[in-house]
């Protein structure tokens, strides 16, 4: 920190301030600290806040430290990784231009702008800036490598960032420093990082992350501090001001805001429902009288299967949602959605069949059970599977209106127009039951030409069954309610069509 703050000035920014020391903000030091003064050596550290909040110099700063200050090795390779050339460059640029404003570090780096890179010549280190879409190619040995913006990997893996990572394998104290605002999703490369350092507590593992919490809303200012702690200092307060006016103008602005401002997981996708109004929603379902209507949404044989059941009482809708899933895939898919599944199942809020693919009979008693004391008027479901289900109906002697409901546009645009009137009214009651939550934060709607909407599973970033069927009980109520037919004439006629 000495030496940084010693020979390393600043090289862009406001009138007066380039050319100036650097001075490091507290939440910097602190993270040089706890990397470079750490009780064992640091193998990997991470360091998350949102945007704006010099990352780039954070990282240009320790850069040069590694090529010609207290941390440089002999002869040793350095490097630091970025998604694309431009972002690679910005590092590159802005270390250059610190060694160009510096007296005393100039004569001692060497800058290649062909290359992207710098070489300290007292120590004959070498860094390069590389990228993923990049023709350079990944080799070489780095003692330290330093990644900038996982957080726009989408997926566990990334096979540029996994190149940079494993090509450390040669040095026994090598460094990998991680700095990047959140990824939208549990899933993402970044994510799983940061949960297994919070998780495993290895003390070779330094995970610094600065977020809002997740209940904040988006005017909340010690929110926007705790994201940005570098607000007040090189961040700017009114700019983060404007963008959270902004999203709340403009709700599909809500989840950039929240990823890239509050640095908090949020699926950017514009969900369906903001986690604002469906937390709206949290209050407990009366007990069912009168018609009950439901939708049901069919797993493969290892995901989720989903049946959600309504009731339109005086004050709104009221929502019970029942869910499947085998038991011995449960723990899988924990892994591989980056839920909770096996406490779920412990608290009795997600059910399992025997064995390790979905077992229709055991779900099919499961459903005669819940429906058996209800005025269950009809059931919707997704063809897909459903003849299988059907045989199991038979099995157990259940017998329920079912009624085949399409997931195109032109059937789902009114079911979704139905539950977004109730949820934007207020009168949508579904408990707060966590697996429908997390269905319901997945959940994408997408638009055709003529503006019909539904729900899309390809650009949902999770599962979103029980939306689905909550979407599908919606519809076969308001389709019920519209028709001047009565409801078995109606039934009837909608089962002719299918066949």
């Amino acid at each position: 920190m000495r030496f940084i703050e010693m020979h390393c000035k600043i090289p862009e920014g406001p009138k007066g301030t380039v050319g100036q020391p650097i001075r490091l903000a507290g939440y910097q030091e602190d993270f040089i600290y706890a990397v470079y003064d750490n009780h064992v050596p640091t193998k990997t550290a991470i360091l998350s806040m949102a945007r704006k909040n010099a990352k780039t110099a954070t990282i240009a700063a320790l850069v040069i430290v590694h090529i010609a200050g207290p941390e440089a090795v002999q002869n040793s390779r350095i490097s630091s990784g970025a998604r694309s050339k431009k972002q690679a460059a910005e590092v590159y640029n802005y270390a250059s231009k610190m060694v160009a404003t510096s007296p005393k570090l100039g004569p001692l780096i060497k800058p290649v702008p062909s290359g992207k890179k710098l070489i300290g010549l007292p120590m004959n280190v070498e860094y390069e800036a590389l990228a993923a879409e990049g023709t350079t190619a990944h080799g070489g040995s780095p003692i330290v490598a330093i990644l900038d913006e996982v957080g726009q990997v989408k997926g566990p893996n990334d096979d540029f960032f996994e190149a940079i990572i494993t090509s450390q394998g040669a040095y026994d104290d090598a460094l990998l420093i991680v700095i990047s605002t959140q990824a939208p999703t549990d899933a993402a490369m970044l994510s799983v990082m940061i949960d297994d350092a919070e998780t495993s507590q290895d003390p070779s593992i330094v995970c610094h992350v600065y977020r809002a919490p997740d209940e904040c809303e988006l005017m909340d200012e010690t929110a926007w501090a705790a994201a940005n702690p570098a607000m007040g200092l090189f961040r700017s307060k009114a700019d983060v001001a404007n963008q959270a006016r902004k999203a709340v103008r403009m709700p599909s602005s809500e989840g950039p805001f929240r990823v890239l401002y509050l640095n908090q997981r949020v699926n950017m996708n514009s969900p369906f429902v903001s986690a604002a109004i469906w937390k709206k929603g949290n209050r407990e379902p009366s007990p069912f009288v009168g018609p009950v209507y439901g939708g049901l949404d069919l797993s493969s044989t290892t995901d989720l299967t989903a049946l959600v059941l309504t009731n339109r009482q005086a004050d709104g809708l009221h929502v019970r949602p029942y869910f499947w899933m085998p038991r011995d895939t449960v723990l899988e898919a924990k892994k591989r959605d980056r839920a909770p599944y096996d406490v779920w199942v412990k608290k009795g809020l997600l059910r399992t069949t025997p064995g390790k693919v979905i077992d229709y009979d055991f779900v099919a008693r499961d459903i005669g059970a819940i429906c058996a004391d209800l005025d269950i008027a009809m059931i919707a479901f997704d063809r897909w599977r459903m003849d299988r289900m059907k045989s199991a109906l038979e099995r157990q002697e259940v017998e329920l209106p079912l009624v085949a409901f399409g997931q195109g546009f032109a059937s789902m645009s009114p079911a979704l127009d139905a539950l977004e009137s109730d949820l934007l009214q207020e009168q949508l009651f579904h408990g707060g039951h966590p697996v429908l939550a997390m269905c319901a934060a997945n959940a994408v709607a997408v638009e055709d030409a003529a503006e019909n909407r539904k729900l899309d599973k390809a650009k949902a970033t999770g599962r979103i069954d029980g939306m689905q069927a909550l979407a599908m009980a919606e519809g076969v109520e308001t389709m019920t309610a519209d028709t001047e037919t009565s409801t078995d004439d109606w039934l009837e006629s909608l089962r002719a069509s299918a066949a």
